[in-house]
């Protein structure tokens, strides 16, 4: 399995369509490119996906235990919702990075809560997709 697995929940596979005045014009096909470049450079392998089902997200983060360094997650809308995904991710020992392409407190008042922050050693947020690379910049040295 990779060094770093990065997590992106539901609706991220429409970045590029939805909303690009909030999320901006990149796809998920370009930030995973990015990512796995800026991963290369860093000297770290990742393993990147996305699911719109809270289950499958939980399935992969339990699924992760003992061979992973460590967690970049974009829970989306789960970020809000989701106690399951909050209580996979604190199964691991590993550090765990909340990356958001807007910032959530700036937005509606029902994003303002994070299940998975009180869990993250670092929440990036607000800076688009290169969220993403300033992640994997900041877990490096935690792992």
């Amino acid at each position: 399995m990779a060094d770093i697995l990065i997590l992106n929940g539901p609706n991220l596979n429409m970045l590029g369509m939805r909303e690009p005045e909030i999320y901006g014009s990149d796809t998920l096909a370009d930030i995973k490119e990015r990512c796995t470049k800026k991963g290369q450079s860093l000297a770290m392998t990742i393993e990147f996906k996305q699911s719109n089902h809270e289950g499958e997200l939980v399935d992969w983060i339990q699924n992760a235990l003992g061979k992973i360094k460590g967690i970049i997650i974009n829970a989306a809308g789960y970020t809000h919702t989701s106690v399951a995904i909050h209580d996979a991710l604190k199964l691991h020992d590993v550090p765990i990075i909340e990356v958001h392409l807007s910032d959530p407190s700036e937005r509606e008042e029902f994003r303002h809560f994070s299940y998975i922050e009180p869990l993250a050693k670092a929440v990036i947020k607000g800076k688009g997709a290169n969220g993403y690379s300033e992640a994997l910049e900041t877990i490096k040295p935690l792992i």
